[in-house]
């Protein structure tokens, strides 16, 4: 559970590059037959999260005002529809983020969202 959070980048039809957040349902293998022999792809089924109203919100959270210490986007805490963008090759995955519930709040009417700290991907050198 705590690993299904995952960033993945989509290249949208004007060619910008966006980055989505999502959690893994579940991991699955395809392969097709081709006339050289079957060829196997390792696939990821994910819900993506919805984008917040104003697009990404971008936070800086910190020890005091001064210090900068991480970057934090707030996601709406619902899932697009399902359709064909939730099937990823796993390759796809850029890593992982780690997901906290937070809440906006002017006292008449609080908005939770969904705050994504993303996890540096770790590098084995040998």
């Amino acid at each position: 559970m705590k690993s299904s959070f995952v960033l993945a980048n989509f290249v949208t039809s004007d060619d910008n590059v966006d980055c989505y957040a999502g959690q893994v349902q579940y991991f699955f293998k395809h392969i097709v037959d081709f006339e050289d022999g079957p060829v196997e792809h390792n696939l990821a089924y994910i819900h993506w999260y919805k984008l917040a109203e104003t697009s990404n919100i971008r936070y800086y959270f910190g020890i005091d005002d001064e210090e900068k210490t991480c970057n934090v986007e707030l996601w709406k805490n619902e899932f697009f529809p399902d359709g064909h963008d939730c099937i990823i090759p796993v390759q796809n995955i850029l890593g992982r983020f780690v997901p906290v519930k937070y809440q906006i709040s002017t006292r008449q009417n609080a908005v939770e969202y969904l705050a994504i700290n993303p996890i540096n991907r770790k590098f084995h050198i040998r």
